[in-house]
């Protein structure tokens, strides 16, 4: 049975929103990594902010990819060590 666009599109739209808030960062404020968290974490907002907007208009396979790829920027950041997490179920710790 081929997924759920709709369905789908919600639940990763859902998980990224609730990375970006538990998202924290690790490095001191004034190191080259704190500016790389930065960095990460404003992709991952951007990216949600397209997907709400693909969302918006009408498109939802362009929305799930922008969640997906907002959510890789946070995943990776977790594992590189930028960011605090305590969810397992929304990264890769």
């Amino acid at each position: 049975m081929p997924a759920d666009l709709s369905e789908k599109v919600k639940r990763y739209e859902d998980m990224l929103k609730r990375a970006l808030q538990k998202a924290k960062y690790f490095p001191t404020s004034n190191s080259h990594m704190n500016d790389i968290a930065k960095d990460y974490y404003t992709m991952a907002e951007a990216y949600y902010k397209d997907g709400v907007y693909f969302l918006n208009n009408g498109d939802p396979v362009n929305a799930l990819a922008s969640f997906s790829y907002g959510h890789a920027w946070l995943d990776a950041g977790t594992k590189l060590g930028i960011f605090v997490v305590d969810d397992e179920t929304l990264f890769t710790i």
